[in-house]
């Protein structure tokens, strides 16, 4: 995932300490019912699309507009199925994130699924009874957008 120039301006005074970011995530569906997913450069893993809003930017726009600089699908934010606080990740080079991740049901509306940039490895159309290996977190993602089920607010685990 590419890193804002303004992360870089927070990363130059804060070091490589947590740092708490708005987040957001895309599960686009095409007139098929396929989702579309892209396998991450960073750690190689599939996932539904998402990324970081730039400073002042709607957290659906940002959907919105992630998903273009990724896969060249142009989409519309349908309505927010999840709302939770992830756990912290440790990038390669030191530096700790968490992420406040609202995540957007989508659908497609244009364009052809290609790799546009230089996050993903591949990107596809995939049908949500054949979706390659995922983690929970983005499975979860997946069923809730699929769902009819209210927003999903992450609730606090019992330590």
């Amino acid at each position: 995932m590419a890193t804002p120039d303004f992360i870089r301006t927070i990363r130059a005074s804060a070091g490589r300490q947590l740092l708490w970011l708005p987040g957001v995530s895309a599960v686009v569906f095409d007139e098929a019912g396929r989702v579309l997913l892209g396998q991450r450069a960073d750690n190689h893993e599939w996932a539904v699309l998402g990324g970081i809003p730039e400073p002042g930017e709607q957290p659906a726009e940002c959907a919105v507009r992630e998903v273009y600089e990724e896969t060249a699908v142009e989409c519309v934010a349908e309505r927010v199925v999840l709302v939770e606080a992830g756990k912290p990740v440790d990038y390669p080079n030191g530096d700790v994130c968490q992420f406040m991740d609202i995540t957007f049901r989508c659908r497609a509306v244009g364009g052809e699924a290609v790799v546009n940039d230089d996050e993903s490895l591949q990107v596809g159309w995939f049908d949500v009874d054949a979706l390659p290996a995922m983690s929970e977190c983005q499975l979860f993602r997946i069923k809730q957008a699929m769902s009819d089920a209210p927003t999903w607010f992450g609730m606090p685990t019992a330590d």
